[in-house]
């Protein structure tokens, strides 16, 4: 039952005409990710209530679904840094537009918004890949500081402090991939592997689309039972994305920053050519590249509080759902360790 609510669940977020729904989500946008992240709370509760009341004698597997929801908490608490980033890339855009939106445009406003995406498109561009060493992080921390982030001193709450120097996205989730045990075990060990893979799964996705520490090198492929066929269209369709895309200097596969690039990159290309007064077909060009980037900064201020509060709560209901099976596996079994 629990393995055919989850497939369910992921079911309605398949993209195109697997989804069943009128409406196809299209994947990796912001607000699929909320879908995501709300799918897994509902299935993280459903199968919390299952074990709790089940309480049956899985010391080994337990143990090593709480040891990867430990990692996880890493991951989610990095995706929280990543979210802080993009809001300040999406204040940096804002500025842009509303120089470019004033009438008419002089070079004053040209230069105002090309200072402003300037420095949009260098923190975009960071090499991911040099931060696992000490220079590389001085990257990812000056940014977070220039960009007015309080990124560099944020431990309160648990959420949202920078990883150690060492630290790297792709080799946290790569130390989740390992092939969860129990899978072909049946009974109550059949909805732990789900979980687990479930965990690894939002884990995957989050860091490939969002600008976290050192993510070069995230793998694409990693077991899905076959009971989650919808997971395993969404690992295949992402991973295609995580192939086609990983190059150096990319922020990350979510749509909207995608998007917010190129649009930064052509807007850089017209201040480049500017002339006042602007010629009729230059204007309307203008103008239709000012709305688009208009329109992203709109969907990424309405969504990206939304989605980092449902990280939060991820984050911590990981933490307490954890504690509460410590607590009854503690006293059940002697073998259980905190």
């Amino acid at each position: 039952m629990f393995s055919r609510n989850v497939a369910e669940r992921f079911t309605t977020l398949l993209p195109g005409p697997e989804s069943p729904s009128g409406n196809h989500p299209q994947i990796l946008t912001l607000s699929w990710f909320r879908q995501l992240l709300d799918a897994f709370l509902y299935c993280e509760a459903e199968f919390k209530a299952l074990l709790l009341s089940t309480r049956p004698p899985l010391d080994r597997l337990v143990l090593d679904l709480l040891d990867r929801s430990v990692k996880a908490l890493d991951v989610f608490n990095a995706v929280t840094n990543a979210l802080d980033l993009m809001h300040h890339w999406q204040k940096l855009a804002q500025i842009a537009v509303s120089a470019l939106l004033q009438s008419p445009v002089g070079e004053g406003q040209v230069r105002r918004a090309r200072r402003a995406l300037d420095t949009l498109i260098a923190s975009m561009s960071f090499d991911d890949k040099d931060t696992a060493g000490g220079g590389g992080h001085g990257k990812w921390a000056e940014r977070t500081r220039r960009l007015g982030g309080a990124l560099a001193s944020r431990d309160r709450g648990g959420v949202g402090s920078l990883r150690s120097l060492s630290w790297s996205a792709a080799k946290q989730v790569q130390g989740m991939l390992a092939a969860p045990k129990g899978g072909e075990a049946g009974g109550m060990a059949t909805p732990v592997y789900i979980m687990n893979t479930m965990l690894v799964f939002a884990a995957w996705a989050l860091v490939a689309a969002v600008p976290c520490q050192e993510r070069h090198g995230l793998a694409t492929n990693f077991h899905i039972p076959r009971s989650l066929q919808p997971m395993m269209v969404l690992q295949e369709r992402i991973g295609e994305e995580v192939k086609r895309k990983e190059k150096k200097g990319n922020p990350g596969l979510m749509d909207e920053l995608q998007k917010m690039e190129a649009a930064a990159h052509s807007l850089v290309d017209f201040a480049d050519g500017f002339v006042f007064p602007l010629e009729d077909g230059r204007a309307e060009e203008m103008a239709k590249q000012v709305e688009e980037l208009a329109q992203i900064c709109h969907k990424m201020e309405e969504g990206l509080g939304p989605l980092q509060n449902l990280v939060r709560e991820v984050f911590h209901r990981i933490v307490k759902s954890r504690g509460e099976i410590l607590d009854v596996f503690d006293k059940s079994s002697a073998t259980v360790q905190y």
